[in-house]
């Protein structure tokens, strides 16, 4: 029998976290989606369909609270829970000012970004 699909887009600029973010979890099967940039953010997300979505909040071009409140706003993607994650001391505040349901600081513990993401769906 297959094991459920579990998609996850991630949007970082970072190479190292986003390369770090794909080892962790496709060990846990995810299938995951990586982007640079938070460019066109509504059509990447559409392509993917993911389950999650990782916002890095300095991400170019526009950044991750504007990136993220682009896709609550979009009907057909509102309801998909993000994870803001950043090295910002006030990533709690950042995340409520974006709209994101929850957030992981960086760097970040694998069981705690394991934790996060399933607390989602």
């Amino acid at each position: 029998m297959n094991k459920p699909e579990k998609r996850i887009a991630i949007f970082d600029d970072d190479e190292d976290t986003l390369s770090i973010c794909r080892f962790i979890l496709e060990e846990k099967e995810w299938d995951v989606y990586t982007f640079s940039d938070c460019n066109k953010i509504a059509e990447k997300v559409s392509t993917v369909l993911p389950h999650v979505i990782l916002m890095d909040n300095w991400i170019p071009d526009d950044g991750g609270i504007i990136a993220t409140r682009r896709l609550k706003l979009d009907e057909n993607l509102k309801n998909i829970p993000v994870v803001y994650f950043s090295v910002n001391t006030d990533i709690e505040l950042l995340a409520n000012h974006a709209g994101a349901e929850t957030y992981l600081a960086k760097p970040f513990d694998p069981e705690e970004l394991d934790r996060i993401i399933n607390a989602l769906l």
